[in-house]
C-alpha cells in the first residue's frame, strides 16, 4: 500500500497529506468512488453534510476497520447554533456510520450566529468523545486568529480554497507562524491550473500528470490536498505523489506563478447555507 506522509494535528493524531475530496460527487457515483479510493491506498475521506452523499460515503467506509482511517466532515453555516450543530453532528455520524469523526469543521463562517457559541459546542463534542479534533473551513487569517483565541479546543485546520493560482500567501504566513494545519480545497483549482504553463512544463519534465505535480507542490509544502475524482486512473494516480520530490528551483517557480484566481465563492442564498443577508 502507498505510504502517505501525515501531519501531527494538536491531539496528536495524524492526519495523511493526500486525502480523498466527496465534494460535488452525485449520491450514485460516490460509494464507487470511495472504494476505488480506499483500494488504492487513501485513508483520509473528507466529506460534509452539505455534500448531500455522506450516507453513500459510510457504504464504502464500512468494510475497513473504522480506526485505520482518517474521516473528516463539515457542518453548514445554518447549523451553527449550539444544539442545532449537536444534533447536525450527531446526523453525519448517523449516515457516515461511525461513532466519532476525527475531524468536524464549520464550513463557513455565519456572521448571524455567535462564533463561541459555535465553538462550545464543539468542545461539547470533543467531550463527548463523538469528535477528536475540531476545524474551521474557509476562514481568513483574521477569523482563524479570532477563532483560536475563543476556542477551549485547539483549531486543529482551516480548510480554504488553495492552489497555484490562489495561493493564500497571507493565511499560508499565519499558518505557519502558529502551526496551524491548512488543507486545500479544489486544490486543482477545479482543473484550471492544468492551463498553466508552468505546470505544464514541469508535468513534462518530471513526466507526472500536471495535477500529480500540485498535489506534490502542495505536499511538500505541508499542506492537507484533498483532490477528488470518480475516474480510476485518475483517483490513483492522484495517490502517487509520495515516492518523489520536486525540487527546490521548481517549487519556488509553482510560487511565482503569479496569478490571484478563485475558482469557488460561496453562494450564501443557498438553501444549504442558511447564511443571513
Amino acid at each position: 500500500m502507498t505510504s502517505v506522509p501525515t501531519r501531527t494535528l494538536p491531539s496528536g493524531d495524524e492526519i495523511p497529506l493526500v486525502g480523498f475530496g466527496t465534494y460535488d460527487i452525485d449520491p450514485e457515483n460516490t460509494t464507487e468512488a470511495v472504494r476505488t479510493a480506499l483500494e488504492a491506498g487513501y485513508r483520509h475521506i473528507d466529506c460534509a453534510e452539505g455534500y448531500g452523499n455522506e450516507r453513500e460515503v459510510g457504504e464504502a467506509l464500512a468494510a475497513y476497520d473504522r480506526e485505520e482511517l482518517f474521516v473528516t466532515s463539515k457542518v453548514v453555516p445554518k447549523h451553527l447554533h449550539y444544539e442545532s450543530l449537536l444534533s447536525a453532528c450527531r446526523d453525519s455520524l448517523d449516515r457516515l456510520g461511525t461513532d466519532y469523526l476525527d475531524l468536524y469543521q464549520i464550513h463557513w463562517p455565519n456572521p448571524a450566529v455567535s462564533l463561541r457559541e459555535t465553538l462550545s459546542a464543539m468542545a461539547r463534542l470533543v467531550e463527548e468523545g463523538l469528535v477528536r479534533n475540531i476545524g474551521v473551513s474557509n476562514f481568513t487569517a483574521y477569523q482563524l486568529m479570532f477563532a483560536r483565541r475563543i476556542s477551549d479546543v485547539p483549531i486543529a485546520m482551516n480548510q480554504v480554497e488553495l492552489h497555484p493560482w490562489f495561493k493564500q500567501a497571507e493565511l499560508r504566513a499565519y499558518a505557519t507562524d502558529h502551526d496551524v494545519p491548512l488543507a486545500a480545497a479544489a486544490p486543482l483549482a477545479r482543473t484550471a491550473v492544468f492551463d498553466e504553463p508552468v505546470i505544464l512544463e514541469l508535468a513534462e519534465q518530471y513526466d507526472k500528470t500536471p495535477a500529480q505535480i500540485v498535489i506534490r507542490w502542495q505536499v511538500q509544502n505541508g499542506i492537507v490536498t484533498i483532490p477528488r475524482s470518480t475516474t480510476p486512473d485518475h483517483i490513483r494516480s492522484n495517490l502517487a505523489v509520495t515516492d518523489w520530490e520536486l525540487d527546490e528551483a521548481d517549487m519556488d517557480r509553482i510560487e511565482a506563478i503569479d496569478r490571484r484566481e478563485r475558482q469557488y465563492m460561496i453562494d450564501p442564498s443557498h438553501p444549504r447555507y442558511g447564511i443571513s443577508q
